[in-house]
């Protein structure tokens, strides 16, 4: 190991930054936030560095390097384009003792910045030894997405409690599952929800109770999105990444399964109105069944779980029992599948709001309101609408809308299959039949609509339904 890793108190210190060009800037966006007084010396100032120095964020220099300005100064960079004066702001600097980067120069710098995840009080330094910094910032990247936000919180909580645990667990063995319930349980649960005053609650009690705690489950409720991962949240991912059993639907595509952590059980729960299919109360009894083993579950739905993916029911009967849970939304189908189309679900010339449906079933289509849902100045997204197109068409048909009115079929959308078949909504029915259309699949009914022809750009082209089954609807009509 040639470099020590060390982290500088520089809070109030002088550093010295010399250079005001871009990469100077950059330096200076790295080190501020660490509570430095700043100053910069150079000629004149990037755009960038000319900002904080009207903020009052930074000192401004005018004028040629001289060793004088790096006087009582804790840390020197050096950031010109000139590898002579960078050497001299080296040399002085070793002079008087300062450690000093030199950007891009390994064999004049004896102090290398790291690529930085902060989470502070938390902060995860990555070093290449200045070999690789792509590598370092490849790294960083993949840190960012498993360290969230409330690892500082927790790192904070920590401290403001570290006496109060040394005191009430003098036991070495004891003090280790405190820790360990206190990382992996409720309390970091709480801080995770921003729940300060409730983590403390269950840590003043786990200290004045002073047993052996049971290790807490909990359940997140996760919206997986219509199938694409790269269309997964950070905090889904970090979910995943942490399961202990993943409760998944039937829909979630296999790629966003294999995001689970490798050791996590994976149960489909899905439903199906051909094939298996588990019913609710189960799937509610193997939440609670899992959680109270301790174990963290992810209940792993698609698109998002409040719009109808019965998240609300899930989440009742959670809080009923005492569970701790917390919820991860997810993109919804209806504003994936269009994107990913080419259909802008509002537009001002023809739609300025838009509806969500569901039409899985005889119950759900039943307490529709049609009428409302026959405005031509509205777009319709209906979710699972496939298997009873005839009878949504004809409603929709019957109340009023225009037999001529643009519409889509959106068949597996954000994902490798995805197709997109186009025409008029009283030819709805008649395209799905002859295209052996299947789940999953979203219908769009609206103006809206007829911009997949120019704007679709994910996937294979739409496909335009031919005249004869256009003209085939319109007499069905």
């Amino acid at each position: 190991m040639r470099y020590l890793p060390l982290f500088l108190d520089l809070a109030g210190r002088r550093v010295v930054v010399v250079g005001g060009g871009v990469i100077a800037g950059r330096k200076v966006d790295l080190v501020h936030a660490a509570g430095p007084r700043i100053a910069v010396v150079a000629p004149a100032l990037a755009p960038p560095l000319g900002a904080r120095l009207a903020r009052g964020e930074v000192e401004h220099v005018a004028a040629a390097f001289e060793p004088a300005y790096l006087d009582g100064a804790a840390f020197v960079i050096a950031a010109t384009d000139d590898r002579e004066v960078n050497a001299a702001v080296a040399a002085a600097a070793r002079a008087r003792g300062i450690p000093v980067n030199v950007v891009d120069d390994l064999e004049l710098s004896d102090a290398i910045l790291p690529a930085i995840v902060d989470r502070s009080p938390l902060v995860v330094a990555i070093s290449t030894a200045g070999t690789a910094p792509v590598l370092a910032r490849f790294l960083r990247e993949r840190i960012e997405t498993v360290v969230d936000g409330a690892i500082g919180r927790l790192a904070t909580f920590l401290a403001r409690w570290r006496g109060r645990i040394k005191a009430g667990a003098t036991d070495l063995r004891e003090r280790r599952r405190l820790y360990d319930w206190i990382l992996h349980g409720p309390v970091a649960q709480r801080l995770r929800v921003h729940d300060e005053a409730g983590a403390a609650a269950l840590l003043e009690q786990r200290l004045r109770e002073g047993a052996a705690a049971e290790p807490a489950g909990r359940v997140t409720l996760v919206g997986a999105g219509p199938g694409d991962p790269g269309l997964l949240t950070l905090n889904a991912l970090r979910a995943l990444q942490a399961a202990d059993v993943v409760l998944h639907d039937r829909l979630v595509s296999p790629e966003i399964l294999a995001l689970a952590r490798r050791e996590a059980e994976l149960v489909e729960v899905g439903k199906s109105a051909s094939g298996h299919s588990v019913a609710q109360a189960r799937i509610h009894e193997l939440m609670v069944e899992h959680a109270a083993r301790g174990l963290h579950v992810v209940r792993l739905k698609g698109g998002d779980p409040f719009i109808f993916g019965r998240g609300g029911e899930e989440l009742q009967y959670l809080r009923e029992r005492g569970v701790p849970y917390e919820v991860v939304p997810g993109v919804t189908a209806a504003l994936a599948c269009a994107a990913y189309a080419g259909i802008p679900l509002t537009h001002r010339e023809h739609a300025r709001s838009v509806r969500f449906v569901t039409a899985h079933c005889r119950e759900s289509i039943d307490a529709v309101d049609w009428r409302g849902l026959a405005r031509s100045d509205e777009t319709l997204a209906v979710y699972m609408g496939a298997g009873t197109l005839p009878r949504l068409a004809a409603e929709l048909l019957r109340h009023g809308r225009a037999a001529s009115t643009p519409a889509a079929i959106i068949e597996n959308g954000t994902r490798a299959q995805q197709r997109v078949l186009l025409g008029d909504l009283a030819a709805l029915p008649a395209i799905a039949e002859a295209e052996r259309v299947g789940s999953p699949a979203l219908i769009i009914v609206g103006e809206v609509a007829r911009h997949a022809a120019a704007l679709g750009w994910f996937g294979a082209p739409p496909m335009v339904a031919p005249a004869a089954i256009i003209g085939q609807g319109l007499r069905a009509a």
